[in-house]
């Protein structure tokens, strides 16, 4: 993790926790860990463990993606076309027919999800 990403953790963590009005201290024994671990997290100084950042985000109900400063979405740029081409040609439908450009479009938003999310 970069200077800059523990830094926007850091503000995301202390912005969350100020919404939810609390003290560094409350957080702290909330998480069960040190007030100076925290204040840490906040300015940037260390990062949470990975365990400790999925509490974080259970408890201010947001997504760890979120808390490190991602994207919702993946980009596209990172999908394989030609496999997922590959994939729509070889695809059928249930009784055995090529599948129709309405069904071929709703396959392939499926499997441009699916290979997104394995790269």
């Amino acid at each position: 993790m970069t200077v800059k990403d523990a830094g926007l953790l850091g503000s995301r963590i202390k912005e969350l926790r100020k919404e939810k009005g609390l003290r560094q201290s409350e957080l702290a024994t909330t998480l069960h860990v040190s007030q100076q671990a925290v204040g840490s997290w906040e300015t940037g100084r260390t990062v949470p463990g990975a365990d400790t950042l999925n509490v974080l985000a259970d408890y201010f109900n947001v997504t760890t993606d979120y808390l490190l400063g991602r994207p919702e979405k993946k980009d596209d740029d990172n999908v394989d076309y030609v496999a997922l081409d590959k994939a729509l040609d070889n695809a059928r439908s249930f009784d055995g027919e090529p599948m129709d450009d309405h069904d071929r479009e709703i396959l392939r938003g499926i499997l441009k999800g699916y290979f997104t999310t394995k790269k």
